[in-house]
């Protein structure tokens, strides 16, 4: 189950190919997902929404727009 996968995203009309894996989380899943480098994990709430989670110790700021692209691609998976 935690097989690397292509996420597409249409954001800001580029589409981004980004790395992507399923990690199991105890009972439920996380979905890690690397931009530029930078690994984020995306897990989903109570309400089946995604949130994303920073890993690592990057000051970077990242792009919510992206962030909230991501999450909305990863719900309608």
């Amino acid at each position: 189950m935690n097989e690397p996968f292509i996420l597409e995203i249409n954001y800001q009309d580029q589409i981004l190919e980004l790395p992507a894996a399923f990690q199991r989380y105890g009972y439920t899943y996380r979905i890690a997902v690397s931009i530029a480098d930078i690994a984020y994990v995306f897990e989903p709430d109570e309400a089946g929404n995604y949130q994303a989670l920073k890993t690592g110790t990057s000051q970077t700021l990242p792009d919510t727009g992206l962030l909230q692209a991501i999450a909305e691609k990863l719900q309608k998976l």
